[in-house]
Parts: C-alpha cells; structure tokens; sequence
C-alpha cells in the first residue's frame, strides 16, 4: 500500500436530504463510521461532522444543521452513532429523528444544558420533568433486595 494513500481525506458538503442515502450508500461499500462531531461556527451556524473509513482512505461529510436543530439520525446504518448523537443533542440541543437509543437530553450530566449552544430554548425546559432524586440504597435495603445476608 502506498503511504500517499494514507494522506488522502475527503471532505463534502451535503444537504441533509442527501445525508441518508449518501451513509446508506457507504455502509453498503464497506466503509466503517470513524467519529461524528458538531462544531459550533462564529456565525452561530453548527455543522456536524461524519467521517467514514475504507482502507485508510477517510470521507467526512458536513452538514449544516438547520434552525431548528433537528436532523435524522444515521443510527439506522451505524448503530454505534447513538453515542455521537445523544453526545451532540447534550452539548448542542441536536434533535435527531429515529435515533436508535436516545437518552433524551441526558446521555452526559453536565453543568449547564448545551454548554456549546446555550441560548437554545428546548421543548423539555418549557415543561420539565421533576428527575428523581438520586440516593444511595441502605444496606438493609440492599440486603432486601439480595435476599440474603452479606459477608462483611
């Protein structure tokens, strides 16, 4: 294999009617999901990244994410993007539609809700959920639910 090989890398804008088929097309190649990411623009605009492997040879398609921040998900051909999508709906307020495992806005806890796209409003904010309150179970109730006593 040639070392000029390694070097190449392929970047295309796509419309986000065209996102879909295009890794429909790559998955039926053979090519592998390598990363999915969001880059937030001075401008205000957030593109997503997805690069795709086939023998070293890298492609990444950007997409500019609409106003209202909603896209499909690719989870359908790439399973493990959920992780990539549930970490870009969390850090910039992504929607993706039929996205395979969706954590819901709560893949990662964070300080602040979408710390790199903050002044986006979300429908949960609107009307929020009271989260249970998280606590550490007693060890009688542990021993409850084990259904036997504990060596110490």
């Amino acid at each position: 294999m040639s070392e000029a090989k390694y070097a190449i890398q392929n970047f295309e804008l796509l419309d986000l009617l065209e996102l879909i088929p295009k890794v429909r097309s790559l998955k039926e190649e053979g090519y592998r999901l390598v990363q999915a990411c969001a880059t937030r623009s001075a401008d205000g605009t957030i593109t997503v990244i997805y690069s795709f492997d086939l023998d070293h040879v890298l492609y990444n398609f950007k997409v500019i994410v609409p106003e209202n921040l909603e896209m499909q998900s690719i989870t359908d051909s790439y399973w493990s993007a959920f992780i990539y999508e549930n970490e870009m709906r969390d850090l910039f307020g992504i929607r993706f539609h039929h996205l395979a495992l969706d954590y819901g806005g709560h893949f990662f806890k964070v300080a602040m809700p979408r710390p790199w796209n903050p002044e986006v409003v979300q429908e949960e904010e609107k009307a929020p959920e009271a989260a249970p309150e998280e606590r550490r179970l007693t060890r009688e109730e542990m021993l409850e639910i084990m259904g036997s006593e504990v060596e110490e």
